[in-house]
């Protein structure tokens, strides 16, 4: 559905390139983490994605349609919830008759149950709503359209911890397997039971492209107690209750559950190899 070929991309006026020939590739009926530090550039390949920016080189493709091109039937396929956004002083009826035409398959059905879900009323005057209320109506919304494409960048920035959970609930209701989300955000403890597909990216390129049931299916992540012995760890870390620790899983051994942030610091200090989950072995 996503095709990003060989781009490259610069800002104006930037002595430092974001992407140099950088690759990936995103199918239907997945849900991606986008992770990375803090300037590797997740926003900027998200808004290349939406055509909101125009690599220097290379091509963003959606359905292979080229992505600045800003097709509507591409556009009408497409949602993008970015960190900071702006509603105007209108109700929410008002909002939903203004912008619900542009997509084909909104549904007012949709769009009150997530509202329902984040505990806010059907009928809502957007101005009067806090930062966080704004956030849980853009997120319904986005859900609502029916798009093909969801692109969210942070979306739990600015959301309290049971709105945190209720999201991962909303985006699992309403996930279909003809569907694509991308996740962009640095909380990812807000998502690691959500997403099924990492996409680590650095300043160098990609780090990690792979799914989640393949890297649970490579490695163990455990706690072990201090002076327990370490073989086959290739990341650990000190907690107050032992060694968090990320493994090669043995024959035998049960699957454990995803620790990203374990995972993320391990990928980002370089003990996996770049762009592959190599040092594991099939099990």
């Amino acid at each position: 559905m996503i095709e990003v070929s060989n781009i490259c991309f610069k800002y104006p006026g930037s002595k430092r390139p974001v992407f140099t020939d950088f690759s990936v590739s995103m199918a239907p009926g997945r849900v991606y983490g986008l992770l990375g530090k803090n300037g590797t550039g997740k926003s900027t390949l998200l808004y290349l994605m939406a055509g909101l920016l125009r690599p220097r080189s290379g091509s963003v493709c959606v359905d292979g349609v080229e992505a600045s091109k800003r097709r509507a039937d591409m556009l009408r396929e497409m949602f993008v919830v970015p960190e900071e956004f702006f509603l105007p002083d209108v109700t929410l009826d008002a909002y939903v008759r203004i912008n619900a035409p542009f997509y084909p398959r909104f549904s007012r059905e949709v769009l009150d149950a997530c509202l329902a879900d984040f505990e806010l009323p059907g009928r809502l005057r957007l101005g009067k709503l806090s930062m966080g209320q704004k956030k849980k109506v853009y997120m319904s919304f986005a859900l609502a359209a029916g798009t093909r494409l969801v692109l969210m960048d942070e979306p739990t920035n600015g959301l309290d911890i049971p709105s945190k959970s209720i999201f991962r609930r909303v985006v699992a209701r309403h996930f279909t397997d003809d569907r694509t989300f991308v996740i962009s955000t640095h909380q990812v403890h807000d998502v690691e039971q959500l997403i099924d597909h990492l996409l680590i990216i650095s300043t160098g390129g990609m780090l990690l492209d792979a799914s989640v049931a393949d890297v649970c299916g490579r490695y163990s992540f455990e706690l072990r107690q201090p002076g327990e012995p370490l073989g086959g760890v290739v990341y650990a870390e000190p907690s107050l209750q032992g060694n968090l620790v990320m493994a090669r899983r043995q024959a035998g051994w049960p699957e454990t559950q995803l620790n990203l942030e374990l995972l993320f610091n391990a990928v980002v200090q370089g003990k996996l190899p770049a762009g592959s989950l190599a040092g594991g072995e099939e099990v």
